[in-house]
């Protein structure tokens, strides 16, 4: 494990040139994987595993979509798909990559398995963080581990079959076996990371929930709709108001300030954007910054876990999911952006 500097702070971090696929193997090589849930990390994560070589089984609820979306994938049932509990019972590591609340509905039955010198591994920390209110408390004489992508299982498995990897934090809350930082650095370097950075299922699920709130998406939609309502208020068409706000974002900025860096943005954009850009950026800040605060503590108190867990948990939880996704297709801004999206160059 290497100590890198980032902008002036030490972190542990491994790379794939100290922590080879072949050691990976070599490490796992007597190890069973159970992937439990084929639904936003499953699919990725499997596939690499089972791409890179690794012994890799999917546990699933049989008679469902995702269980026929695993056999699409090629997961033979009987041979390398099976019911969930099945699953847990040949493994000797268990990936719990079903959703945090029906984590907490499934964990009753995936206890049991749990026997000693097993490992049971998560890709977000909600569960465990949250034990008292998740009831999600492993054996003792279990490795608790956690790898945990920075993106999508999508974005993981696209970056995979690029040659490219996904950055993932690693995390161990518990060491039954002593073998717990070999397990979950071989399954990091397995599952297809690119580097992975050490932290905490504390940090990574205080960081994750602020980030998916924040700036991956809550506060990314509520600024894109701020300026286009601002923008078509003022007489600008959707479609002008569309490209200045989201088109010119992502397709022209986003790609090449994730390539060089925002500084290297600034300098190099017209001066009279430089100007206005740092000019604004204060005031931008200033009126964000409070909403962070009060996002990061309720984060931290529990009270946004509580919410997640009693609205996941209604019976009538995905109906009014529905209803709140179809109302943001249906705004102008995106119904805009499905138009301009056919526009591009690629798809005509």
């Amino acid at each position: 494990m290497a100590v890198i500097n980032f902008g002036g702070v030490d972190e542990n971090v491994v790379t794939r040139e100290e922590f080879s696929l072949e050691k990976a193997r070599e490490v796992l090589k007597n190890e069973v994987i159970a992937v439990i849930g084929y639904g936003v990390q499953g699919p990725g994560q499997s596939l690499n595993l089972r791409d890179n070589g690794f012994n890799v089984i999917v546990g699933q609820r049989k008679g469902g979509k995702t269980w026929d979306k695993a056999v699409a994938d090629g997961w033979v049932p009987g041979e390398s798909l099976f019911e969930i509990e099945e699953a847990c019972k040949r493994a000797t590591i268990i990936q719990y990559l079903l959703s945090d609340a029906a984590q907490i509905e499934v964990w009753p039955r995936i206890k049991p398995y749990l026997t000693a010198g097993k490992a049971l591994y998560f890709s977000h920390g909600f569960a465990i963080t949250y034990k008292e209110r998740t009831n999600i408390v492993p054996p003792a004489d279990v490795d608790v581990i956690m790898i945990a992508p920075k993106g999508s299982g999508t974005s993981l498995r696209t970056m995979f079959l690029e040659g490219r990897g996904l950055n993932s934090s690693f995390a161990i809350f518990q060491d039954a076996t002593g073998k717990a930082w070999d397990r979950v650095i071989a399954l990091g370097i397995g599952v297809g990371s690119g580097y992975l950075f050490e932290t905490t299922f504390k940090r990574e699920v205080y960081s994750d929930l602020t980030g998916e709130r924040g700036t991956l998406m809550g506060a990314i939609q509520g600024l894109l709709l701020a300026q286009f309502e601002v923008l078509r208020a003022n007489g600008h068409t959707p479609s002008e108001a569309f490209n200045e706000t989201v088109e010119e974002l992502t397709q022209s900025l986003m790609p090449l300030f994730a390539k060089n860096g925002m500084d290297w943005m600034y300098a190099n954009c017209s001066t009279t954007a430089q100007r206005g850009a740092l000019d604004w950026m204060g005031p931008f800040h200033d009126a964000a910054k409070p909403v962070f605060e009060k996002l990061y503590a309720e984060v931290a108190c529990g009270n946004e876990a509580q919410r997640s867990i009693d609205s996941n948990s209604q019976p009538d939880y995905r109906e009014g999911l529905n209803k709140e996704l179809k109302a943001l297709h249906d705004s102008e801004m995106w119904r805009t952006g499905a138009v301009v999206r056919k526009l591009r160059p690629e798809n005509n």
